[in-house]
């Protein structure tokens, strides 16, 4: 039996993209394969009277690669998909820029990142701003704006509600497993879902990895890819996958460059307030999509529900990996420039993430996968606390209980449903 088509979900970034329209020559959408990039751009062209040039399609690659001109020359605004395909375009994107530096010229979007394009990065820097559109969102899928991340970076203490949550464990590994790609949030059973990744990494692999770079082990990718799964929420570390599965590091590092260019992973870097501060630290690895980390380690629900050792360590690297992907996802949406990173000290203190605003305040995220939070698993956000001082804002634990709760000056017990909590 065929599984169910989605009706479109409305996504956060619409908004942005329309206002970027008014003051940005080139607005490029980048993200994964399938996470709903057409579909954004075919509403914002739908809204301005424009077709959408598809560079998916093979005859229309084949006409622009003949005559990139003529397709860049296009009444304002020209919206292209699945750009990569064909990057000559970028060329003549530039050449009607040289002529016409209006705002709203051109709207593209990717799946692969643009600075991994090696002409690209030549063709339009200056001129071209690029907004990410991550995997779906809890409240994408239920239909509501979340406001978390703008009330954390306003007022912290805001986030604390009288409402007391009703989400179970089990409710919480379900969402974690079923992630955010909209094919497999709208598939019925796990199975489904599995075969649906599977097949999903499969074709990345082989099309948009194999367009990006010559892989001369390529049967040792999807190999990596499983080992990476086993990182997902931790410090990075490409020797030791490599030596997993018999690579040489430096390969296995352009590997891991090329699984970020298309969007499977990405490294959240270590934050800290000088550059030797963020150089003394390695990034965290994060798999964009908590749903297909979750297959890379062949985790199913029944097995994360378990209190065994193993079990509570993969879901806790599971969940803090979900939960820093629902952050930066309201993150990027936003208008205000924030930056994040994790924050690690020589003596093993860390908080999962840190928001710092351009003015220099600063919030701290922890992820817990206990229903209460105990005082000693405060220590890491206290000492951020009491190293910035006022430049702190707030810090909140993620837990899995069912309320909210100020514990100390500026540290606040947080139920992780409230990340997807409607204005």
């Amino acid at each position: 039996m065929s599984e169910p088509l989605l009706q479109p979900f409305p996504r956060r970034s619409e908004p942005l993209v329309r206002a970027l329209l008014r003051v940005e020559p080139v607005i490029a959408l980048h993200g994964a394969r399938t996470v709903g990039k057409s579909t954004l751009l075919r509403s914002v062209a739908d809204s301005c009277g424009r077709d959408v040039i598809d560079l998916d399609d093979p005859q229309t690659r084949d006409a622009v690669e003949a005559s990139p001109s003529a397709f860049a020359s296009g009444k304002s605004p020209v919206f292209i998909d699945e750009y990569q395909h064909a990057p000559v375009i970028l060329d003549a994107i530039k050449a009607e820029l040289n002529r016409d530096l209006r705002p709203g010229r051109f709207v593209l979007t990717g799946s692969t990142r643009y600075a991994s394009l090696p002409r690209a990065a030549q063709s339009l820097t200056g001129r071209l701003h690029t907004v990410t559109l991550w995997p779906l969102s809890q409240g994408e899928q239920a239909g509501v704006r979340e406001s978390f991340v703008e009330r954390l970076l306003t007022r912290p203490e805001s986030v604390i509600t009288s409402t007391i949550s009703t989400t179970s464990r089990s409710e919480y590994v379900e969402r974690v497993l079923r992630g955010g790609f909209p094919l497999a949030v709208g598939r019925t059973s796990a199975q489904s879902r599995a075969r649906w990744f599977d097949d999903y990494l499969a074709l990345v692999l082989e099309r948009d990895v194999a367009e990006l770079s010559n892989i001369r082990q390529r049967e040792k990718m999807p190999r990596l890819v499983g080992r990476l799964g086993g990182q997902t929420a931790q410090v990075l570390n490409v020797a030791s996958a490599a030596a997993d599965i018999g690579l040489e590091a430096s390969v296995a590092e352009h590997y891991v460059r090329l699984l970020e260019a298309v969007f499977v992973v990405h490294r959240l870097p270590a934050w800290g307030r000088t550059l030797r501060a963020r150089a003394s630290s390695k990034p965290k690895l994060h798999f964009v999509d908590s749903g297909l980390a979750g297959r890379m380690l062949r985790v199913t629900a029944d097995k994360l529900e378990k209190a065994q050792p193993a079990a509570l360590t993969e879901l806790g690297h599971l969940l803090e990996t979900f939960c820093v992907g629902e952050i930066l996802k309201q993150v990027d949406s936003m208008h205000e420039p924030v930056h994040s990173g994790h924050w690690r000290t020589h003596d093993g203190d860390e908080v999962d993430l840190v928001l710092e605003r351009d003015d220099g305040g600063v919030v701290g995220i922890e992820v817990k996968t206990g229903e209460r939070v105990p005082g000693d698993q405060f220590r890491s956000l206290r000492k951020l606390r009491d190293a910035l001082g006022e430049a702190f804002l707030g810090g909140v634990v993620l837990h899995m209980g069912s309320r909210g709760y100020t514990y100390d000056d500026r540290l606040h017990a947080v139920p992780i449903d409230r990340l997807w909590l409607a204005d």
